[in-house]
């Protein structure tokens, strides 16, 4: 049991009805979860709004409902408060309840298009590596020093969030690595924690079914920089030209980091081979398991936050050559006949175009390079064309197939990546909508040698059609394929 006033802290309040000394149980904003003694939290979601349901809340016992306008009518014995945000005012609400878990950590949030997952994870690892009680919240999944939790958002919600980081507060976790999504940001999840850091890795195009505009979509991730205190780092890659936009106007300890560009943290590739690169960082040689320049930058992103946080430098080479690479994320194997399949997550034209020329870049070119590749529904439609495009230049031969359909007709999507096929390449590319039957078709297409790269999905073990979910893992079924035709 908690009073109202105490979670209400710091929240600015517009108008209140009722008394705020109430004693509250729970923080809920979905009305169909509330009990006795609950403040519910209306808050205007992309698909519904919470103050549709405030009557069926109070019908279910809740003692208070944090709005964004007033009811017509008020009820006996519950306390209405009126905020200008009640997705912000949940955020701090949030931390309130659960007695501010993050200012207890050291808490790191990684946002950028290309690269979360990786470098809060590694992160986590190089961290656990050292002798540290670590969290992680990641898309993949959500880690309390060596409790493992099912991860359901890349952000969750800030209720969620506050509830897994005053569980790392109890386990006794010194440092957390976050992945802060734009979606995160922009619906007010991260507001009310402390952050000791942030990191940019890079933006490119992604998200715009979400956000009018690249501009919004850049500005939203700006918005978590300069929302960092004066106590607080943000490390920024300025090989990317948005990188010193996130850094205007915010209060913490500016640092960048580039393979190109002049920065506090520079590396060199001196090989990059499919197992692994060795890379000069600030003129110390290091080696390391992840495979592609798109890994350089994590590894120098990771490199750089772990001595932003305290770490000795020799220490942290000699972690950063034992990491090992995340699920799903440039995940490969080398079957009998010698035919390398990857497996990796690039959903978005950026991520693609990177994988496929890391694999050029390393590939003598006596091997051909088989791409499986699609789009998912029901988001960012424009594109589709673009991952065609580049899917069909820089491979051999291009097998386009479903993703996450979701509620849009599988071959309406295809339809929208083959428009970005240019001529010379039709011949390189066939479209198969069952995804098992594309990567079988590439396991078929391959010679001993080739390479063949399943792109879009990594780590998901799901595929989503019309709105329902069926198992599926890429990285089981091209190894069960490869062991099948290999018999």
């Amino acid at each position: 049991m908690m009073i109202l006033k105490d979670i209400l802290y710091k929240v600015p309040l517009l108008a209140v009805a009722g008394s705020t000394t109430v004693s509250v149980n729970n923080l809920v904003f979905d009305s169909r979860k509330v009990t006795t003694k609950d403040v519910f939290i209306a808050i205007k979601g992309t698909v519904s709004d919470g103050h549709d349901y405030i009557q069926t809340a109070i019908k279910q016992g809740c003692v208070a409902v944090i709005c964004e306008h007033m009811p017509d009518t008020l009820a006996d014995n519950v306390v209405y408060v009126e905020v200008r945000n009640t997705s912000s005012a949940l955020a701090i609400m949030a931390s309130n309840f659960y007695g501010m878990p993050s200012a207890n950590l050291k808490l790191v949030g990684v946002t950028g298009t290309n690269g979360k997952t990786t470098i809060a994870t590694l992160l986590y690892q190089l961290f656990k590596s050292a002798g540290y009680k670590v969290g992680l919240l990641s898309t993949v999944k959500i880690m309390v020093n060596d409790m493992e939790f099912k991860a359901t958002h890349t952000t969750p919600d800030s209720i969620t969030i506050n509830s897994y980081l005053k569980q790392m507060n109890d386990a006794g976790v010194e440092f957390c690595f976050m992945e802060v999504s734009s979606h995160g940001i922009h619906q007010k999840r991260t507001e009310g924690l402390h952050f000791k850091g942030g990191i940019f890795t890079n933006l490119t195009h992604d998200h715009l079914d979400y956000h009018s505009s690249f501009a919004e979509y850049r500005d939203v991730k700006k918005a978590f920089f300069d929302g960092l205190s004066k106590d607080a780092f943000a490390l920024v890659n300025v090989d990317d030209k948005n990188g010193l936009v996130m850094l205007q106007n915010s209060a913490a300890k500016k640092y960048t980091y580039a393979l190109k560009s002049y920065a506090d943290y520079k590396a060199q590739i001196l090989e990059n081979q499919f197992t692994g690169l060795l890379l000069k960082i600030n003129d110390n040689e290091v080696w390391t398991r992840l495979i592609g320049s798109f890994n350089a930058y994590n590894v120098l992103a990771i490199y750089a936050t772990a001595e932003l946080l305290g770490l000795e430098k020799v220490e942290i080479l000699r972690l950063v050559s034992d990491l090992k690479s995340v699920s799903g994320r440039f995940q490969y194997l080398i079957s009998e006949s010698k035919i390398t399949a990857i497996v990796d997550y690039a959903h978005t034209p950026d991520a693609l175009k990177n994988v496929l020329e890391t694999i050029n870049s390393i590939r003598t070119k006596n091997e051909e390079l088989i791409t499986v590749v699609g789009c998912g529904g029901d988001r960012d439609k424009t594109k589709r064309p673009k991952m065609g495009h580049i899917a069909s230049a820089l491979s051999t031969q291009v097998v386009f197939t479903s993703d996450n359909p979701r509620t849009e007709n599988p071959e309406t999507i295809l339809n929208e990546v083959e428009a970005g096929v240019e001529p010379q390449n039709f011949k390189k590319t066939v479209s198969i909508i069952n995804r098992k039957q594309a990567i079988k078709t590439a396991c078929q297409m391959a010679k001993p040698n080739d390479i063949i790269l399943i792109a879009g999905k990594g780590h998901e073990t799901y595929q989503e059609i019309h709105g329902e979910r069926f198992d599926f893992d890429d990285f089981k079924i091209v190894q069960e394929l490869l062991k099948q035709l290999e018999k």
